[in-house]
């Protein structure tokens, strides 16, 4: 069995410390920051609290795998509640659309209610060929390595599977033929920023997220998901695992040309056999390795989010869990993001679960409030930390808020701001960058940081790594980093 330190403990990490520990692996899991999670974090005020990441579970499947490799069921220990609707839309002509879960014919009849006759089935027929192309990179390409030009070569040759992924075919491009309803593409747009990209050019495989989302259900964590990290946690810890808190890892070690190790920022020296890196894969290539290697250049880095957590007073009468209010142009929301500049007319994203955990008494709403918004990047684009850039722009999200019907400023208790320089300095993200590198262009995948890295005994996991972000590929490239030290 190998000595293994995993660097970071954000979801990716501590899945890989889980699975390695309970094959028998002496663990060491070191996490900068005083708390596990990572981008899956948590904020607490007054009685009220916030998940500060992900506010959506989808194929939970992932991490019942876990949970059952490593012991107890996760039932055993969290309460997943399904949402019976995933997400309320409003659009910009005052349509408003209640996407429920579970099975595609009640989002058709969703769709035919709230859009006009014909809605659903024009989505069904885009969601058909989306269920195509998942079950044709499902296996291949997602639930395994990458192994460089060699993967591309091998997907090649079946003729079939690379018709139906079209991996020359943008998101936008993909809707254009499906969609004749322009709310319809507008809402699959709106899939292309799961990855921080842009829709007129990401893959269209990026279909597969409302496939996924819509045909299998999507769940919340009682309490909420930062909970699935600390569980996750615990379950390294009851496995054997060890978990240093406050521990900033300043380089990985090597030694006759694989890896040795790592050096703690106090100087301690923690020898390894295996390294596995949690962090961003930039920081880990620029900051962390000896000879500073494979820089991804900060022109591909995704998007970024502002963050607003509202304390509000009053409850809000038909509120959903999620509440995406779109803009009139979407196109220049993405013209923004491109230039660099905060997003003039933002798409707002609301997350007001309904959790007595949550707020301190029923007659008050915690809500998270997300926006896209650029990289931290003082030099060439947006400085968040440049006085009074985050307060204006705060601002700005309520007012668009109101000027849609979501007016919460005469309820507000207090705000906390939260911005990509912040997310930065809290994970090391390259700028604040929520999934890493971003999706767009057709070699966009096979151009993210594999798992296995270049030096030999060092892997990466997590989501600016393989297969990419959002709870169910980190999960996944936790799954893959282990099979790879096993091998190794």
């Amino acid at each position: 069995m190998a000595r293994v330190v995993v660097v970071g403990a954000g979801l990716g990490g501590l899945s890989a410390a889980a699975r390695l520990a309970a094959l028998g692996h002496d663990v060491t899991v070191c996490e900068q920051a005083d708390d596990v999670g990572g981008k899956l974090g948590r904020f607490g005020r007054d009685g009220f609290a916030f998940d500060t990441g992900p506010s959506l579970l989808t194929l939970p499947a992932i991490q019942r795998d876990l949970f059952l490799k490593t012991g107890a069921p996760l039932e055993s220990v969290l309460d997943l509640v399904p949402l019976e609707t995933l997400c309320s839309y409003r659009f910009g002509d005052g349509t408003r659309l209640d996407v429920p879960g579970a099975t595609l014919p009640r989002v058709a009849a969703a769709m035919d209610e709230a859009l006009g006759p014909g809605a659903g089935a024009q989505w069904s027929a885009l969601l058909q060929r989306a269920g195509r192309i998942w079950d044709v990179s499902r296996e291949p390409f997602l639930e395994n390595p990458l192994d460089g030009p060699r993967t591309l070569l091998r997907l090649a040759r079946d003729l079939d599977a690379v018709r139906t992924v079209a991996p020359w075919r943008s998101l936008r491009s993909l809707g254009r033929q499906h969609l004749h309803d322009p709310r319809l593409r507008t809402l699959l747009d709106r899939y292309a920023t799961y990855s921080g990209s842009d829709p007129r050019r990401a893959p269209a495989a990026l279909a597969t997220v409302p496939f996924v989302e819509q045909s299998f259900g999507g769940w919340y964590v009682r309490g909420g998901l930062h909970r699935l990290g600390t569980a996750i946690a615990e379950r390294a810890l009851e496995r054997g695992a060890r978990l240093r808190t406050g521990a900033d890892v300043a380089e990985v070690l090597t030694s006759g040309g694989r890896v040795a190790g790592v050096r703690l920022g106090d100087g301690e020296r923690l020898p390894a056999d295996v390294v596995v890196s949690a962090v961003d894969a930039t920081h880990l290539y620029r900051d962390l390795l000896p000879r500073p290697r494979l820089r991804p250049s900060p022109r591909r880095r995704s998007s970024s989010g502002l963050v607003l957590l509202l304390a509000l007073r009053g409850r809000t009468p038909g509120l959903r869990h999620h509440t995406v209010l779109f803009p009139a142009d979407y196109d220049a929301e993405f013209d923004d993001l491109a230039a660099g500049r905060p997003v003039a007319d933002p798409t707002v994203y609301v997350s007001a679960p309904d959790d007595p955990a949550l707020r301190p008494h029923d007659d008050c709403e915690a809500w998270f409030v997300l926006v896209n918004a650029p990289a931290h990047d003082p030099g060439r684009g947006t400085d968040w930390t440049a006085p009074g850039v985050a307060a204006a722009q705060a601002d700005r999200v309520l007012d668009v808020m109101a000027a849609r019907g979501l007016d919460v400023r005469d309820r507000l208790l207090w705000r906390e701001v939260r911005t990509p320089a912040d997310l930065e300095r809290d994970t090391r993200s390259d700028g604040g960058a929520i999934y890493g590198s971003s999706s767009d262009g057709a070699r966009a995948a096979f151009l993210r940081p594999a798992n296995r890295s270049p030096v030999p005994g060092l892997f990466l996991v997590g989501g600016s790594a393989h297969p990419g972000g959002g709870l169910p590929l980190v999960g996944l490239s936790a799954r893959i980093v282990t099979e790879l030290v096993g091998r190794a």
